[in-house]
């Protein structure tokens, strides 16, 4: 997955020949200039970058249909993952438009918010007013779009509104086109995570890779016998982290030898993420369990889903895409009700999740080759993409952590506002209990996601 952003930045002003009131091309031009400056300067960071217009003409403003052609030919080659409208005043939704459509790239629009009104009555810019007029001609041009509201440019909503929509951006880019390796066939009783291959490359061209479990085994048995210094090390490692009972302890370099076989296959067939058989086949194969690995490969900024199920991890992507690759998804599903509060669930599985998600001052431990330990308090968004008859939608919800009794595995007390609406949601589809989670409010980054995915719908569940 690439977690790099690079925003096309559009600045606007309209076309006009004369210059009165608020199609005063001096005053916009002046608060374009102003705008992208300041962008760059307080949003340019490891992860997101920025494209301007400095060349495209003596202003570095768009406002003529003769300009187009050279924005999208330097918006393709510097291959820019978003597009950016501001409206330094009244802006031009004709050339907007044409942008946005000839690049097919997410879109956000925006518009300082108008601060000069002279005695005499006179307005300069009116940014507001073409905002409704820009929005309604991507309306008709059937371009998708998000917009902050008009506001000052350090106004906190505009930050929030810019870092959400580049959050946004990344899970288009890493969604869409994504290859998924299928280390074996889903465990035989998991009939609720069958996923339809064809589909999924048909809508959102996204391509399964098998990988038969006869060639992890060949792996697997070459790393124990050839890499046995990484072995000794990560085993080493693992004591370090975690308590580990006997049988795991035995087993720590084979429980290792996981991480590099996952590795190995990521680097191999170019996959952004595993969707991997898990506790039923590999012991027999190996005599060992990965689960604990998992841990370790998420820290290491891969996601492996459990137990076969592509839709999980399809899920897991998106919602480590919306943070920017700066935190990490786990799939804890819902698994049983607090013995005391009918809205607190336990979101649980046998022992994947990444160590650095474990509750500080809390034990954590490898029992039989399975990470045992709750997770951090906070708050976190909950998602599931599935599919039902060729219609794929994705059911988001919120939860706060909350206390509960002790338990194996990995788990976190969720406190939801009805869990009776979502555990009805989960009985009647179409999705089923393989919930992913992440610490953060991501509800409407998901919604804004879905307006550039066609064929996934928003399921929002209270």
């Amino acid at each position: 997955m690439q977690f790099q952003v690079k925003i096309g930045l559009v600045p606007l002003r309209r076309d006009v020949t004369a210059r009165p009131g608020a199609f005063n091309w001096e005053r916009a031009e002046a608060r374009c200039a102003q705008s992208v400056s300041y962008i760059k300067k307080y949003f340019t960071d490891e992860t997101l970058s920025f494209v301007d217009l400095e060349g495209i003409n003596d202003v570095g403003v768009l406002y003529s249909e003769k300009d187009v052609d050279a924005v999208v030919n330097r918006f393709k080659e510097e291959n820019v993952d978003a597009v950016f409208l501001i409206n330094g005043n009244f802006g031009n939704e004709e050339v907007a438009g044409m942008v946005a459509k000839a690049l097919g790239k997410p879109v956000l629009l925006w518009g300082p918010q108008d601060d000069v009104f002279e005695p005499d009555g006179t307005r300069y810019t009116d940014s507001q007013c073409g905002l409704f007029g820009t929005s309604r001609m991507l309306q008709r041009m059937n371009i998708p779009f998000s917009y902050i509201e008009n506001c000052h440019i350090e106004d906190p909503v505009f930050a929030e509104g810019l870092l959400k929509f580049a959050g946004v951006a990344c899970a288009v880019k890493n969604f869409t086109g994504m290859r998924i390796a299928q280390v074996g066939c889903r465990p035989k009783p998991f009939c609720s995570v069958i996923c339809n291959e064809s589909e999924l490359m048909e809508k959102f061209d996204i391509r399964l890779i098998p990988i038969n479990l006869a060639v992890a085994q060949d792996k697997y048995n070459r790393i124990l016998e050839t890499r046995k210094d990484e072995l000794a090390a990560g085993a080493a490692k693992l004591r370090q982290m975690y308590q580990l009972d006997a049988a795991s302890d035995a087993a720590a370099e084979k429980i290792y030898a996981f991480v590099l076989l996952y590795q190995e296959i990521f680097e191999e067939y170019k996959v952004a993420a595993i969707s991997a058989e898990c506790w039923s086949a590999m012991r027999v194969l190996v005599g060992a369990l990965p689960c604990a690995a998992y841990a370790i490969l998420a820290d290491m900024g891969y996601i492996i889903g459990c137990e076969s199920d592509v839709h999980a991890v399809m899920t897991q992507v998106l919602l480590k895409s919306l943070t920017l690759g700066k935190k990490l998804p786990f799939l804890g599903e819902f698994t049983t009700r607090h013995p005391t509060d009918r809205n607190v669930e336990l979101l649980w599985h046998c022992g994947p999740f990444a160590y650095s998600l474990h509750k500080e001052d809390t034990p954590c431990k490898i029992v039989n080759m399975q990470e045992w330990f709750q997770v951090k308090d906070g708050h976190y968004t909950v998602a599931r993409i599935d599919q039902d008859h060729g219609d794929y939608s994705i059911a988001v919800c919120a939860c706060d952590s909350a206390e509960g009794p002790y338990t194996n595995g990995t788990y976190l007390w969720g406190k939801f506002n009805n869990l009776s609406n979502v555990e009805r949601k989960l009985i009647e589809g179409p999705y089923i209990h393989h919930m992913s989670e992440i610490e953060g409010d991501f509800v409407e980054h998901i919604r804004e996601f879905c307006k550039y995915v066609p064929g996934l719908h928003f399921d929002y569940i209270d």
